[in-house]
């Protein structure tokens, strides 16, 4: 999207990117239930199989996650329990993002991308997950809110970290 369509917008690349990095401060400080407020009900969170293209369904093809509102408000709760022996104790976590754009849309409902790394360290091991993200978004009263989260892992395979435990 050109700088001269952002003026369209009544959200700026800055407010995206503010609330980008506020997303990522969530998921770092495993404050899943904000991170969940962020969304609006009825939203859906994907991560496609490792090196899809942007165009994948989890429809027609086996997502590593494919939530709707209702499964990812469990997702939330799962993680939060010591019940959740794969996340207990807590890995730790860095979410990086970067070159967060716009891409189109109108003042009520708008897309925009970010290039991400995911850094999870748990048991003496590190873990790196790095791709983009294809971000729905909306206003809602004047905040931004998640519609849809589409998580785009840029490897081959996921063989390396054996599992998608976190929210990358």
């Amino acid at each position: 999207m050109s700088a001269r369509a952002h003026q369209d917008l009544s959200v700026a690349r800055a407010d995206v990117e503010e609330f980008l990095f506020e997303e990522a401060a969530l998921l770092d400080a495993w404050r899943l239930e904000e991170w969940l407020a962020l969304f609006v009900e009825g939203a859906e969170y994907h991560v496609p199989p490792a090196g899809s293209d942007d165009d994948a369904d989890p429809g027609t093809t086996l997502f590593y996650v494919a939530d709707d509102y209702f499964r990812l408000t469990e997702r939330v709760k799962r993680l939060g329990k010591k019940t959740a022996h794969v996340e207990y104790p807590k890995s730790r976590c860095r979410h990086l993002v970067s070159n967060v754009r716009i891409l189109d849309g109108t003042d009520e409902a708008f897309r925009a991308t970010s290039n991400f790394v995911t850094y999870r360290s748990k048991g003496g091991v590190t873990e790196t997950y790095l791709g983009h993200h294809i971000y729905h978004l909306r206003l809602v009263d004047g905040q931004i809110r998640i519609v849809r989260k589409t998580s785009f892992l840029d490897t081959d395979d996921i063989n390396a970290q054996g599992k998608v435990s976190i929210i990358i």
